[in-house]
């Protein structure tokens, strides 16, 4: 796992992230919402995603994960922000997505921190 940890594009936990990036992403299409849900969604969709790709491509980023849970986080909380709980599917796609990205930007922290250390010293 050391080995996989380090290498480009190999981290389950940034393939996971990009993935559910996706699919908030793409959620307006199988969901009823309105604009703003459907942008709200797309919009922090895509920067998870995006930043998911910068952690596969450059596995010693520390600060990607933690910038993944505050996505999350963000994405958790937007039907209430936004104000679009009345649309369930919208809302509950924002909240099961949102809470699957803080935990997974939460387990690959610990993966990060050890890249990142092991990396130190090739500067």
């Amino acid at each position: 796992m050391a080995e996989t940890a380090t290498r480009a594009w190999t981290r389950p936990h940034d393939w996971a992230e990009v993935v559910l990036g996706a699919l908030a992403v793409l959620s307006f299409l199988w969901v009823s919402t309105d604009n703003t849900a459907m942008w709200t969604m797309i919009v922090l969709g895509a920067l998870i995603a995006l930043d998911g790709l910068l952690s596969l491509a450059m596995p010693g980023l520390v600060y990607g994960e933690g910038v993944q849970i505050v996505l999350g986080a963000l994405l958790f909380i937007s039907p209430w922000v936004m104000t679009y709980t009345g649309m369930t599917g919208a809302s509950w796609s924002s909240w099961i997505l949102g809470g699957l990205t803080i935990v997974v930007g939460a387990a690959a922290l610990p993966v990060a921190n050890a890249v990142h250390r092991g990396m130190a010293g090739q500067h």
